[in-house]
């Protein structure tokens, strides 16, 4: 890989808002711990749904209210778009860059893609609400806008004053590691110094019915939260649904070191692709040779060789398609056994928070490369009999790897509709 500066691509801010941690500390230092953000939702039980548990961010109504006031914004009642504004925030103050409310000049040096699935869901019930109760007058004007699929990137927008393109994507559970490569894709190509990126996902009963009608969802475990969620492992029984948002600042390696920002890792490359739903995938089961494909033409992109993946954050879901997953892997590498890498999954501490789940996961990613530390898989053993002769137990962590000797490390997001996104992050060195 060229140790030139041209088109190099690098990750210098990041936010989050998550099931675990409301900030980049507080997500640190619970996937250190293992703290799982998992809780019972007495409205699942009210409305007598089979999952009844769900990761939903501890945000304080304070906060919120703190932080609509210090942008002046009418009433924001998509908390999609209340975790996705606040963790892009952080990540656009975490790389140093100004937030100047007052100026009259966009910053046409910075774009956004940021995506969702649900946002609008609590708008587009208020929009229901109001015109079965007759009550179309009474509409609050600032509501609507929130339905739309693009709200969130618009509010950030106005926020920082970003004057590039700014656009949403919406890319079902692949979504956000689909925005990172399309930023990725843009500033390689010198067509921008600069995007924001990230995802977001609203919660409640509205977003998660349809999963739990699929019995997508996880079973049985309603008086047990924390061991609901358990990818990789024999007691997986469906997702954990979940909510928040994630936000990265992607920019150009001259833009970060003509700023002297702080760099948290280098993207050296992805690939992003369809299994069309044809052969063994369908809307909701993955093609397998969708996803080696992926994986193996990331590589190629990434210009590396199977050995040096040091470390996988997973998909994984909690679910059959945890088989299919590591399946694929196995193909696209020929790695098994003792010399497949390490792998994880981040949802076994926060449920699958859907759209915004490639966002937050690629956050832990790059804080487990830039600390360099493997979190632990919550719930993973024993493994699940169909994966547990394929990898070595040791390489699913029970407890944090400190020390872990990261050097290059893979996030891999799988999306409803047969979708899938393979990203390559890479140590900074300098």
């Amino acid at each position: 890989m060229a140790k030139n500066r041209l088109n190099r691509v690098v990750v210098t801010g990041m936010g989050v808002v998550s099931p675990n941690g409301i900030g980049k500390k507080q997500f640190l230092s619970a996937l250190k711990k293992g703290v799982s953000g998992i809780t019972f939702q007495p409205e699942m039980a009210r409305l007598d749904f089979r999952c009844q548990v769900a990761g939903v961010p501890p945000l304080p109504q304070s906060e919120i209210d703190a932080f609509l006031k210090r942008f002046d914004m009418e009433e924001v009642i998509s908390s999609g778009i209340i975790y996705g504004s606040i963790a892009a925030l952080e990540a656009w103050e975490d790389a140093g860059l100004p937030v100047d409310t007052n100026s009259a000049k966009p910053d046409i040096g910075s774009g956004c893609i940021f995506g969702t699935g649900s946002n609008g869901a609590e708008a587009t019930i208020y929009q229901i609400y109001q015109a079965e109760k007759s009550l179309g007058e009474k509409l609050n004007p600032s509501i609507p806008i929130q339905s739309l699929n693009s709200a969130a990137s618009v509010y950030i927008a106005y926020m920082l004053g970003l004057g590039g393109q700014v656009t949403s994507n919406a890319s079902a559970c692949s979504t956000g590691t689909e925005g990172l490569m399309m930023a990725y894709d843009k500033i390689k190509a010198g067509k921008v110094k600069r995007m924001l990126v990230g995802s977001s996902e609203s919660q409640g009963a509205f977003v998660w019915s349809p999963f739990d009608a699929m019995f997508a969802t996880a079973q049985g475990h309603n008086d047990h939260p924390q061991q609901a969620s358990c990818p990789l492992g024999e007691g997986a029984t469906g997702f954990v649904p979940g909510a928040g948002g994630g936000t990265l600042v992607v920019e150009s390696l001259d833009s970060a070191v003509e700023r002297g920002a702080h760099i948290y890792a280098e993207i050296i490359g992805g690939h992003i692709n369809s299994g069309g739903q044809r052969g063994d995938g369908s809307m909701t089961i993955g093609n397998i040779h969708g996803m080696i494909r992926c994986i193996q033409m990331a590589m190629i992109d990434a210009q590396i060789t199977p050995e040096q993946i040091d470390f996988i954050s997973g998909h994984l879901t909690s679910t059959i398609g945890d088989i299919i997953e590591i399946r694929s892997w196995i193909s696209a590498t020929g790695l098994m056994g003792e010399n497949f890498p390490y792998i994880n999954s981040t949802k076994s501490m926060i449920g699958h928070s859907l759209s915004a789940s490639g966002s937050i996961e690629s956050i832990a990613t790059i804080m487990q490369l830039e600390n360099d530390f493997i979190h632990p898989s919550l719930n993973a053993h024993p493994i699940h009999p169909d994966i547990a002769p394929y990898i070595a137990e040791e390489k699913v962590p029970k407890k944090i790897i400190k020390n872990a000797g990261l050097d290059i490390v893979a996030k891999l997001s799988l999306g409803f509709g047969d979708v899938n996104t393979c990203i390559f992050f890479k140590k900074w060195s300098g």
